[in-house]
């Protein structure tokens, strides 16, 4: 071989090794760009859609959480990114359409009682097949792609590397969520945060998977027996029609000595015996829901954990020991009269599901405004109940709901009525209150009156509550007049969770009330039952004997075995499924 060709193959083979060198540095910048344009695509969609800075860190932070735990498992960049990437956009595709359907974003626990459970599997594909089938279809691929990648993947990082990075996000993403708070009770409803909210349920989902059951009972271990559930009503003369009057953030100004105010306000909230009855509700300032579910389903919100602001559209289908379903038992036809529409929370497809017959929501009651006076409410219940007595001579049950105390209170309601409210000095907000609660008296006088005049010869029992206290109690109770009604943080058995109930008769004599100092809210639908003459089915009689047995408490009832207890004969008994 001579020198000439000799140096003419070494220096081809240093053009080949340069040019396969080069060819790698290029596919690995390629794969570098890739990773960073996925980065800055998620970033850029936390920063629009994951509301206020410390929720879009702690939500850049948990997901950089996930690709670090990706990359020290693999030690592979852009597979991790990608991987991650991926399922960013299926929950926000997945949480899309959800909330288009049910009012409710997407939510941890989905995955379990979605698609590990037979029953759910079959109403998915018997009402969204199309979407159940996409999603199946998009996994295959998605998984597919993802093998592909994991093979192809050039990038690389060192464990060392990944795990501090590991360490750091992990330690941002704790930060973060201290500094944003305690989260609103209406994050999976109507806050759109697709992705921290997703995030967020995974620790109470978690605990319920490990529990077993979404609410706390007692071990399954034979050492209860289930309740027999009665198939019949006996009774010996027509009841009474039954209205159940949900007053919206009522609460009797009386219980806070600071709040100077005209009394003629009092009269609202004092039972057929004259007196006012106080009742411990669960919530501050919003979220009726949870007082609605307790009352109807005659169990505590506490007792689901986490896991408490979603009972009622986690629960459809699943409560068979509610009010309503007993009253069904007993002849009676059960309407409500909604101000919100019906698909808010979810609670139309939960109240349809506990037997309502009717949910006359905002649409169907022709509302113009969320927060109409009371007295249309009242008007539409008892135009109602005349074409109920028309076609049948059976019962009645009538839930109305009212609206007009709702916040805000920054303007009057019906500034044409010259009403009392606060005496001089009150701040102005709670004048405004003071003046709404002033309207309500008047409008259920004016409802007494008008069921007597157009009813003569029928018999009513009404039962009236507050369902939580205003946010202008705030101050009364050494929160700041600004703090967020998320953030008022108390007990259970904090003044902040007082209301009231009441309970009188029209031709109807109402039995006395519990003696108690204050009724815990489960409480209440079993003894409006009982205060109507209704037989109580065993486990109705077994709460009632918890009523007294605790003194009125539920949740914080010193004999808490017993409440757990009863938990599980509820379940075991197949009147309540906690899965």
């Amino acid at each position: 071989m001579s020198i000439d060709n000799a140096s003419r193959d070494v220096g081809a083979a240093s053009v080949r090794r340069s040019a396969s060198a080069l060819s790698g540095v290029t596919g690995l910048g390629w794969a570098w760009w890739v990773t960073g344009l996925l980065l800055l695509a998620m970033g850029a969609y936390f920063v629009r859609h994951e509301g206020w800075p410390a929720n879009v860190v702690f939500t850049m932070a948990l997901t950089g959480v996930l690709i670090s735990i990706l990359i020290l498992a693999t030690r592979r960049v852009l597979f991790a990114t990608s991987v991650v990437a991926a399922a960013v956009a299926v929950i926000v595709i997945a949480a899309t359409i959800k909330y288009s359907y049910m009012g409710m974003v997407l939510h941890a626990y989905d995955v379990a009682f979605y698609l590990f459970s037979r029953d759910t599997l079959w109403y998915l594909w018997i009402d969204f097949r199309a979407e159940l089938i996409t999603l199946v279809v998009v996994m295959v691929v998605l998984a597919v792609g993802g093998y592909l990648l994991y093979r192809t993947d050039p990038t690389r990082m060192t464990r060392r590397v990944s795990g501090s990075l590991l360490a750091v996000l992990l330690l941002v993403s704790v930060a973060a969520d201290y500094l944003r708070g305690q989260r609103p009770h209406t994050l999976f409803y109507w806050d759109a945060l697709f992705v921290s909210s997703f995030y967020s349920s995974w620790s109470e989902t978690l605990v319920t998977l490990w529990r077993g059951q979404m609410i706390e009972a007692s071990a399954s271990d034979g050492s209860v027996r289930p309740f027999i559930e009665p198939t019949s009503c006996p009774v010996s003369r027509r009841p009474p029609h039954i209205i159940l009057i949900h007053q919206e953030s009522v609460v009797p100004p009386s219980i806070f000595p600071s709040i100077n105010y005209d009394r003629s306000i009092d009269p609202l909230f004092r039972s057929g015996d004259g007196k006012v009855h106080l009742l411990r509700t669960e919530t501050f300032g919003g979220a009726s829901w949870l007082t609605e579910f307790s009352v109807l389903a005659g169990v505590s919100t506490y007792s689901f954990g986490g896991m408490r602001t979603f009972v009622q559209s986690m629960l459809q289908g699943k409560v068979h020991d509610s009010v309503t379903q007993s009253l069904v038992r007993c002849g009676y036809k059960n309407v409500m009269f909604y101000p919100v529409p019906k698909h808010f929370v979810s609670s139309g497809k939960f109240y349809a599901s506990i037997g309502f017959d009717e949910i006359n929501d905002y649409a169907a009651q022709k509302s113009k405004r969320y927060n109409e006076r009371d007295r249309f409410y009242y008007k539409n219940a008892l135009d109602r109940l005349d074409v109920h007595l028309t076609k049948s001579k059976g019962p009645l049950f009538s839930y109305i709901l009212t609206s007009a105390t709702h916040l805000p209170y920054t303007s009057p309601h019906s500034p044409e009525e010259n009403v009392p409210g606060g005496r001089p000095g009150t701040e102005p907000q709670m004048h405004e209150y003071l003046r709404r609660l002033s309207l309500a008296r008047i409008d259920l006088e004016w409802f007494r009156a008008e069921l007597k005049r157009r009813f003569p010869n029928e018999r009513f029992l009404i039962v009236q509550y507050g369902d939580h206290q205003p946010v202008v109690t705030r101050p009364h109770l050494g929160f700041g007049a600004d703090v967020e009604s998320q953030n008022v943080i108390m007990e259970p058995e904090s003044k902040g969770f007082l209301t009231y109930y009441a309970a009188e008769g029209i031709n109807f004599e109402v039995p006395q009330l519990p003696t108690v100092e204050v009724l815990d809210v489960p409480y209440l639908g079993t003894l409006m039952l009982q205060l109507a003459g209704l037989p109580l089915s065993p486990a109705q009689e077994e709460r009632m004997r918890l009523l007294a047995r605790c003194g009125g408490r539920y949740y914080m009832c010193p004999h808490s075995g017993e409440i757990l207890a009863f938990h599980r004969r509820l379940i075991d008994s197949g009147l309540l499924v906690a899965r």
